[in-house]
């Protein structure tokens, strides 16, 4: 005969002798909440198992935005049960990303250049190979730096197709004198980087105009250094681009059919905007530097150069316009 169960703040049920018989204590209806790490561990197998390569660290980012805290802060909550409202939101979070949504739209937010930006599918994710674009930009700067007055000399920064204002937000911070306009096409992209620029505290020296690259631009405007990330992906390749790519906006990933597109229209504008002594850098797909080299030679630039990312891969291609010679004049 199997055993009775005590009701709940019963007494335990007594055999024939009188003696108290052992019994199980009945458990609660309702199962105790699980922990933050239960939870967390089961989300990162979720995700691995549907192909997501970064399983743990997506799983304990989107943990971290749900509990309102950093990585750290996770860690630290650990052994501490999830709210229902935190488990709901934890769960579509986790969902969403399995089916290929990027992390970043998922909490709104991606670092660049140490910056806090807040990105939505309107802009591009920035990366972390575009950091290379901040550094030689910074590095043109510091030279012409040297040959400079002491007192320092505000500089004319222009990014093209600003996205989230990544590029212009990080070189604003860099140098507290420098003027940067930030253009990009989409009206709302252009708000996001607005914002951005508001948040970081250099709105006052970041200007957002909307505008197809140098279009919207006086064209009597020019500029010490212009930098832009360009669409580079062939348009055939952008199918075969995995889920997360894909759900970022197609106007910053399509580079036409060779994937150069956007280079032959951005950079004779560019030139043209280009103080003498000026600068143009890029950002350039795998194997496209000779390619973009060959169209700001055409542009009537000079000087050109390419740099190589971490990985290896020539990302970044550099020019200069021209010093207005002086000729001296005998009178």
């Amino acid at each position: 005969m199997s055993a009775e169960r005590t009701p709940p703040g019963g007494a335990a049920r007594t055999g024939s002798s009188g003696d108290r018989t052992p019994t199980a204590r009945v458990a609660d209806a309702t199962p105790a909440p699980r922990t933050a790490l239960a939870y967390l561990r089961r989300a990162t197998e979720f995700l691995a198992a549907r192909g997501v390569g970064t399983a743990r660290l997506d799983a304990e980012v989107l943990l971290a935005s749900v509990l309102a805290t950093d990585r750290i802060g996770v860690y630290l909550r650990f052994d501490q049960p999830l709210a229902p409202r935190e488990v709901d939101a934890y769960r579509e979070l986790v969902r969403r990303r399995a089916a290929g949504e990027p992390v970043a739209y998922l909490i709104g937010s991606r670092e660049f250049w140490s910056i806090p930006l807040a990105v939505t599918p309107d802009v591009l994710i920035p990366r972390p190979e575009t950091e290379l674009l901040v550094e030689r930009a910074l590095a043109v700067v510091a030279v012409a730096g040297t040959e400079a007055p002491a007192a320092p000399t505000p500089r004319r920064i222009l990014d093209l197709g600003t996205g989230s204002g990544a590029l212009a937000i990080a070189l604003a911070r860099e140098l507290p004198h420098a003027l940067v306009t930030a253009v990009d096409v989409s009206p709302r992209a252009a708000a996001i980087a607005a914002a951005n620029a508001r948040r970081a505290g250099v709105a006052d020296r970041v200007e957002v105009v909307v505008g197809s690259w140098t279009a919207a631009l006086d064209p009597a405007t020019r500029f010490d250094v212009i930098v832009s990330n360009p669409p580079y992906v062939p348009t055939a390749e952008l199918a075969a681009l995995s889920a997360e790519v894909r759900a970022e906006p197609v106007v910053a990933l399509d580079g036409g059919d060779d994937g150069l597109a956007a280079y032959r229209a951005l950079v004779p504008g560019a030139a043209a905007h280009l103080a003498p002594g000026g600068w143009l850098l890029v950002e350039v797909g795998v194997g496209q530097a000779e390619a973009v080299a060959a169209i700001l030679v055409a542009a009537g630039l000079q000087g050109v150069a390419w740099h190589a990312d971490l990985a290896g891969v020539s990302r970044v291609v550099a020019a200069t316009a021209a010093v207005t010679a002086v000729t001296e004049v005998a009178v």
